[in-house]
């Protein structure tokens, strides 16, 4: 009999440092670009280099070690991060987002995959609840990344907006997270991939290759299809639309800048996404299309919101609007791979959770590029009406 172990707060720490720098990027990409950038590039540069890496995994990423994977994530992550806050010059920010995002895509990955290995490796005191490591690793993982989501966006609009901390110095105190990935080797755990390809000749790779894809065709419809919606729909309310969701300044409390009105976003989105993600031990959705649907819905409102100046007196239903569609965004992603995890053959398990992992990432690289022109539209359209804060947001 295995000693009994709790794989959910070692996973909820992961999941915490794997997507704090993710989310502290995105809160400060006001603070990244000027006033003329669509905030959709910071954006999209990161998350095209994690969704390349997501791309390339189910294909080669069993042929790199778990502990050596670690060390990869530290580095990346570490090296990025000093490079953003430094912020010499937009070129050298934006080269750094993209070491921090490799590293966040990779990380992703490899977590998620770590989660099925917990029924594997360890049991709990009776073999009838041995599929429960698996779940509590994977509720950790995603209960750490929503409160990756609140913790980055938190600190960030404290350091920067109540403690006047400057730029750089706020990015670099991010910077030694990282090193917590460290943990992992406490773990005593290394597993093997459950597919061995070093040997292989060339007319059996190719034939593995083949049974990727079938693979990764049976996950799209049930699983990935609805997955990439939320996550179309939920940034490009996030990166496009929030920054003209404003109002003047005078009429919200505690706030003298436009730029903290749109960092008070993203916390709300966060605190949504939080509670979300960390409600897959009590709340389960196996119909994940609803989600989808729900969240165009919230896209149409905020949209509408933008243009027309609906709702000029209660900026507070704007805060809850976003609130909520953090809380779709986060049972959209827990409740996903919780159903590959009930669905699906254990094994195919592993290969499945790092695949499904391309579809949010999907979601958020198509968001970004359509903000390109979404966001620069709907400003140019309020500064038109009579509504020129989105081109106030230092002030």
């Amino acid at each position: 009999m295995k000693l009994f172990y709790n794989p959910f707060p070692i996973f909820w720490l992961f999941g915490l440092i794997n997507n704090v720098l993710y989310v502290v990027i995105l809160s400060a990409a006001v603070d990244l670009v000027n006033l003329t950038t669509p905030k959709s590039l910071i954006l999209l540069v990161d998350i095209l280099p994690s969704l390349l890496v997501k791309l390339v995994c189910p294909f080669y990423i069993h042929k790199i070690q778990y502990g050596v994977r670690i060390i990869i994530l530290i580095l990346l992550s570490v090296i990025g991060m000093m490079m953003v806050s430094v912020h010499y010059t937009l070129t050298w920010t934006l080269l750094g987002i993209i070491l921090a995002s490799m590293s966040s895509g990779f990380g992703e990955v490899t977590f998620l995959q770590l989660t099925h290995y917990q029924t594997e490796t360890y049991t709990l005191l009776s073999d009838e609840n041995e599929d429960n490591n698996s779940k509590k690793a994977l509720n950790g993982w995603s209960s750490g990344t929503g409160g990756a989501g609140l913790v980055g966006s938190f600190c960030y609009l404290f350091l920067t907006s109540i403690c006047n901390i400057s730029i750089p110095a706020s990015l670099l105190c991010f910077a030694v997270l990282p090193i917590g990935f460290l943990l992992y080797f406490q773990l005593n755990l290394e597993p093997q991939s459950s597919v061995n390809l070093s040997n292989m000749s060339t007319n059996q790779w190719i034939v593995n290759n083949f049974s990727v894809w079938s693979r990764l065709k049976m996950l799209i419809i049930p699983y990935m299809l609805p997955l990439t919606s939320v996550y179309f729909f939920e940034y490009l309310i996030n990166q496009s639309i929030s920054p003209t969701l404003l109002f003047p300044v005078e009429v919200i409390p505690f706030f003298h800048r436009y730029r903290d009105l749109y960092v008070l976003y993203s916390t709300l989105y966060q605190v949504g996404v939080f509670i979300a993600r960390s409600s897959g031990r009590w709340i389960r959705l196996k119909k994940l299309y609803t989600l989808t649907y729900l969240q165009s819905l919230n896209f149409i409102i905020t949209l509408l919101q933008s243009w027309y100046f609906i709702n000029s007196r209660w900026p507070y239903l704007n805060m809850l609007v976003i609130f909520w569609e953090g809380l779709l965004g986060g049972s959209s992603y827990v409740n996903t791979f919780l159903n590959v995890q009930d669905d699906l053959p254990h094994e195919q398990i592993e290969f499945s959770m790092g695949s499904v992992s391309i579809a949010d990432s999907l979601g958020i690289f198509l968001a970004s590029l359509v903000g390109l022109l979404l966001e620069p539209t709907l400003c140019d359209h309020q500064v038109q009406d009579g509504r020129p804060w989105c081109r106030m947001v230092e002030k």
